[in-house]
């Protein structure tokens, strides 16, 4: 059936532009005849082949069996198959006009034409901006003047894709064939693209993004787990304007660097950097020192890190960190078991640069850690030690006197951590705002009522598992008002 379409339709299809051949030429070629399961076969494209039109890219998210088959533009419908059950990309031509499925009296048809006519144009890219990229593609099917609209290049500076089952690599490859239209072979305006979820993007879809978007600023390809080291190399080495990148829950990203090689340790030849200031890399078990240290040989700018759960990280690690990157402002090594008070130690030369830094659960982290980042890191806002075990009142009083302007602590699960604690915080930081203390077996009321008397601005105190008494917990939203307090105390309400 698509084959016949596309004959009644070849007048069309001469004049079209390059965009409709790429792609018959990259889908698979099929039988007129549609098998009975086309519904659940993953590589029946029935929506791509049954438009005869060629026309812009269109990312639409999977269909119902409850809706009506594709209508064509000559009237005629699709009855051969239903839809697959993925999300497709398709290109498709500029409509000729708009098919009217409503058949009611010729007076209220060019009513409601009418209003919506009357919208300038200036109203149309207003209301386009803040729909997602699937949604602004079926926009461009309506009618002639909404495809001019959908497709304007001020709509285009990011792409935002989600799904389990899009086919995410094709997508992108017919995005930006079509976004290269008036500047061949490269997307000038793209500047972000997020495809965070997407499990099937593969190193193919990076190559797409690497080769058209030399323009890029922001990549987020979290949960992409078949993303790997060549992919990264691609993207970083061909987009020098590149600021931040998620390489989150990706396990075979090991590096990024501008040299194949991963093991180089070396500085970028002919010192050349890459100018990524924000990097996470949480969940990227595979990544080592060495693979650290290459990190932080090739970006030097780098501001905002994130190393949550990088299991096979050491002290080494971070030694290197520093000594490349000393503008980091935020780091996190949390669940880094490896990571003990020499680390922190490399750490605390960041110095007033500092501003962030999550050590939770790192069990070799004891107060003579904290001691270093509390004494040279004194403009410290935020601190979550939750889980360091080693961490007591001593610790806790170094970091109150030092960091006077500390905004949030998490010093849940310290066992160590008493009342004594909390009252040299609540005499030293008036501007606490953000207090997690969590299954603290050694808290009581006391110090609740310390910290409540002294922290008037205190938003948000976890007290859960710990041994507070009611009357605390009213004092502490007596003197707080807008304190919220996460308990477990069923008479607290």
């Amino acid at each position: 059936m698509g084959a016949n379409n596309g004959k009644q339709s070849g007048s069309e299809g001469k004049g079209s532009s390059s965009i409709s051949s790429d792609l018959s030429s990259s889908t698979d070629q099929t039988s007129t005849k549609a098998p009975k399961n086309a519904a659940t076969s993953e590589d029946s494209d029935l929506s791509m082949r049954t438009l005869s039109t060629p026309s812009p890219a269109l990312i639409l998210p999977p269909r119902s069996s409850s809706l009506s088959p594709a209508v064509l533009f000559n009237g005629s419908s699709t009855s051969s198959s239903s839809f697959t059950a993925e999300t497709v990309a398709m290109v498709h031509a500029p409509p000729a006009g708009l098919t009217r499925t409503y058949q009611g009296p010729r007076h209220l048809c060019d009513q409601q034409e009418a209003l919506i006519d009357i919208l300038p144009d200036h109203t149309f890219l207003q209301i386009f901006t803040h729909l997602p990229t699937n949604q602004l593609c079926r926009c461009a099917r309506v009618c002639r003047r909404w495809y001019n609209l959908a497709w304007d290049p001020r709509l285009w500076r990011s792409v935002r894709l989600t799904g389990d089952v899009l086919h995410v690599d094709r997508a992108l490859r017919v995005l930006t064939r079509r976004l290269c239209q008036d500047t061949p072979n490269v997307c000038l305006t793209l500047e972000t693209v997020v495809v965070s979820g997407c499990r099937r993007l593969t190193d193919r879809g990076l190559y797409t993004v690497a080769q058209c978007c030399p323009e890029l600023r922001r990549l987020e390809v979290a949960g992409c787990y078949n993303v790997s080291n060549e992919a990264v190399f691609e993207v970083v080495s061909r987009c020098p304007n590149l600021e931040h990148l998620d390489v989150s829950g990706c396990s075979k990203v090991t590096c990024i660097s501008l040299t194949r090689e991963v093991s180089l340790k070396l500085s970028p030849m002919h010192g050349q950097q890459i100018s990524i200031r924000y990097l996470d890399m949480t969940d990227c078990f595979a990544l080592e020192d060495d693979g650290l240290h290459t990190i932080a040989a090739h970006c030097p700018m780098l501001t905002h890190l994130y190393l949550r759960r990088c299991t096979r990280l050491t002290d080494e690690g971070l030694r290197c960190l520093v000594l490349y990157c000393p503008a980091v402002r935020e780091l996190s090594v949390s669940d880094c078991r490896f990571v003990s008070d020499f680390g922190l130690r490399e750490i605390a030369k960041l110095e007033d640069r500092l501003r962030y830094l999550s050590i939770a659960h790192c069990g070799r982290i004891t107060d003579v850690g904290v001691r270093y980042v509390a004494k040279y890191c004194s403009r410290l806002r935020y601190l979550n030690a939750r889980g360091c075990e080693g961490l007591t009142d001593h610790g806790l009083e170094h970091l109150a006197k030092n960091c006077l302007k500390l905004k949030s602590l998490d010093i849940g699960k310290c066992p160590l951590v008493s009342d004594a604690g909390l009252e040299m915080l609540a005499l030293n930081c008036f501007n606490l705002k953000r207090l997690s203390l969590k299954s603290c077996e050694s808290i009581t009321g006391r110090g609740l009522q310390v910290i409540a008397a002294n922290c008037f601005d205190l938003q948000l105190l976890n007290v859960q598992d710990c041994d507070v008494s009611l009357e605390a917990l009213r004092f502490v939203k007596r003197h707080c008002k807008r304190c919220v307090i996460e308990h477990t105390n069923p008479a607290f309400f």
